[in-house]
């Protein structure tokens, strides 16, 4: 069967030029033939990604949402440069083509990159897709694998040297949404106060190997070969890219790992095929990452606390702007629901550590 993943129609409120967008993008890249086409891949709720298809060429654009925006979150410029660089020296990064800051186009920063063809898992995997759990686990080593050759990267060698400031990497994060979320906090979630003291009291220590983090490192942002679903080709949304320690990395990976033996009301909101038989579990994942990168895994009861309550920023984010009228879009409409339920996640790692 054909898994591939393809684009829908716009969103309502989510409409772009299509006559700007044509008109700039032949003036910088004069190949491009016939009328474009722009459909848009409906999974994304932070920035926005579209598939534009030329006569000849089909092209992702990628642009903010609409709404209001953290200062410094959906940085357009920022994410072409990461990919710039990164696409140079490892093979699983898209190549971006066109920057454009011009918001006469379509009203915002925006840019476009090759299209990867590919298949993406999202909630399940397909019944025929992987005939054994041991070619699930296969699959799901891989990705372990791949996001510690991220970290290993040389980011000075790379050209990525000041994309992030390492020191007080871990303290920053914590502060930052903590921050974010008493700023993004509707009269229906809980004020999640506590889960914010109790990361401020557990910084660990500063790591001796900061590295190049993905920072939504997730299944969903995986990219398969079509002719090999064994085979990764590439990783999306590289928004929130940095350099940092690269167990938060992790952490915030977990933070959407809905395993086989967990809650009811974790499935409930569970996004990604990481319950299927063969599926590494939590700690597992951490196990085997241990055992790739040598780093100590003892206080990871921290990152993946962290893990959680980042996810519960970023969906109270998504929900505020839909609470508010800032955005049509009628997914984040239930989102507030996922708030309390990672809140108790997150307090039963807090029950359960001897941190």
């Amino acid at each position: 069967m054909d898994y591939i993943d393809r684009p829908a129609d716009v969103r309502k409120g989510e409409d772009l030029s299509s006559e700007n967008i044509e008109a700039y993008l032949k003036k910088v890249m004069p190949d491009l033939e016939g009328p474009v086409r722009v459909r848009q891949y409906p999974s994304g709720a932070s920035n926005l990604t579209y598939l534009l298809s030329f006569d000849n060429r089909q092209l992702v654009l990628r642009r903010p949402p609409f709404g209001t925006k953290a200062a410094t979150a959906h940085d357009m410029g920022r994410e072409y440069k990461v990919l710039s660089a990164l696409s140079r020296h490892w093979p699983y990064a898209p190549r971006p083509l066109v920057y454009c800051e011009d918001h006469a186009v379509i009203g915002s920063p925006f840019y476009a990159m090759e299209h990867l063809k590919g298949i993406i898992l999202r909630k399940d995997i397909p019944d025929d897709l992987f005939s054994s759990a041991a070619q699930v686990r296969r699959l799901f080593e891989k990705f372990v694998n791949i996001l510690y050759e991220l970290h290993s990267l040389d980011y000075h060698a790379i050209g990525l040297g000041d994309l992030g400031k390492p020191e007080g990497y871990v303290r920053r994060q914590v502060l930052g949404w903590n921050k974010r979320y008493r700023a993004a906090r509707t009269p229906d979630v809980p004020d999640c106060e506590s889960v914010m003291a109790w990361l401020e009291e557990k910084i660990p220590p500063e790591t001796e190997r900061p590295g190049i983090i993905h920072n939504d490192f997730r299944l969903d942002n995986i990219v398969l070969d079509p002719a090999d679903p064994f085979k990764i080709i590439g990783v999306l949304d590289w928004e929130m890219c940095t350099i940092g320690d690269p167990l938060m990395d992790l952490g915030c990976t977990l933070g959407y790992w809905v395993q086989k033996d967990d809650p009811e009301e974790r499935h409930l909101i569970r996004n990604m095929p990481t319950h299927v038989d063969g599926a590494l579990t939590r700690r597992e994942l951490v196990d085997l990452y241990g055992q790739i990168s040598g780093l100590r895994m003892d206080r990871f009861d921290f990152y993946y606390c962290f893990g959680l309550f980042r996810l519960a920023v970023i969906i109270q984010q998504i929900y505020y702007r839909f609470y508010h009228g800032q955005t049509q879009d009628q997914r984040a409409k239930g989102y507030a629901r996922g708030v309390p339920v990672l809140e108790r996640a997150a307090k039963a790692v807090m029950a359960r550590s001897d941190l």
